[in-house]
């Protein structure tokens, strides 16, 4: 019987898992992936909105987190499987077989980049698909290239390619893009780079590695292909609450619903971070939603001995 469990070890997670150990609450991280870091490990480019900490990318920052908690006296495992989640119960089944039980939980499994879900997609990973502009472009200079999404991220993405790449084709569903002016209007200044805007990519097609695209604009009678090297997707995120849906209450996006507290509408069972942050998902709202999750749990435990 733990204290607490506590469902990923990103930023939130994480956070949460040291003010456990300062407030000597006994607390069990479990991590899915084989290291800590989360969405951090996604972020190739500097972050200079943290406060009190500037890195060069996410995983720097990660490292800073890590080499903290490192001294703490909370558990953690990591490349843990988890089978199924009783938040009523507050129990973990792992597929080892292994059942894990506390008074109280934190969830904290972060998002996960939403995909086109369309044929070719998956099976090109790694051979074509293009996981980041900043940290890949150089792999797929003098490639042409496709980006597709709408948004900030999907602009910055396409000018970044659009320094090393003959062309960046950018497809979007929709009638105009949703990113921000700035981005906007330093993509209509950069050449190489074409739009269609009310456009989906319906295929990635290819031999061992990518070949081109299919592409259906809105009012054709059939998609037409284009030849290009490389595709990345930016169609925004989707959290990862798989596990808990049919016992705790989700918003429209499948995003948890909490209180002021971090509590969702199962008592005692917290939510931290992105997961539980449609609007607002940022660094700094992650680590502080953690540290006021184990920081109510500890009151609570307090109240609840008479300590």
């Amino acid at each position: 019987m733990h204290d607490v469990l506590i469902i990923g070890a990103g930023p939130a997670g994480l956070s949460a898992a040291l003010w456990c150990d300062e407030l000597g609450l006994d607390a069990l991280v479990l991590e899915g992936r084989a290291e800590v870091g989360g969405q951090l490990l996604w972020v190739h480019n500097p972050v200079e909105n943290y406060l009190g900490s500037r890195a060069a990318d996410g995983r720097e920052l990660r490292d800073r987190f890590a080499a903290q908690v490192a001294d703490a006296e909370f558990d953690l495992w990591t490349g843990v499987e988890i089978e199924s989640v009783d938040l009523s119960a507050k129990r973990v089944a792992l597929r080892s077989g292994e059942e894990l039980q506390s008074i109280f939980m934190i969830v904290a499994t972060g998002l996960r980049r939403r995909r086109l879900g369309v044929p070719g997609e998956a099976e090109f990973a790694g051979r074509g698909m293009i996981e980041s502009a900043a940290r890949d472009r150089e792999l797929f200079a003098g490639r042409d290239v496709v980006v597709v999404g709408g948004g900030d991220s999907a602009v910055e993405n396409a000018l970044l390619l659009a320094e090393v790449c003959p062309t960046v084709t950018l497809v979007h569903r929709g009638r105009k893009l949703s990113a921000r002016a700035q981005f906007a209007e330093r993509l209509q200044g950069t050449h190489c780079v074409t739009v269609f805007t009310e456009s989906e990519l319906v295929r990635v097609i290819g031999g061992e590695r990518v070949e081109a695209v299919e592409i259906r604009r809105r009012g054709a009678l059939k998609p037409f292909q284009m030849a290009v090297g490389g595709v990345l997707v930016r169609v925004g995120y989707e959290p990862n609450t798989e596990l808990f849906r049919d016992q705790v209450e989700l918003d429209g996006g499948g995003y948890l619903r909490v209180t002021n507290e971090y509590e969702t509408t199962v008592d005692n069972v917290f939510a931290a971070g992105d997961v539980a942050s449609r609007l607002a998902p940022t660094i700094s709202g992650a680590v502080g939603a953690g540290a006021t999750a184990a920081k109510i749990i500890a009151a609570r435990l307090r109240d609840a001995t008479g300590g």
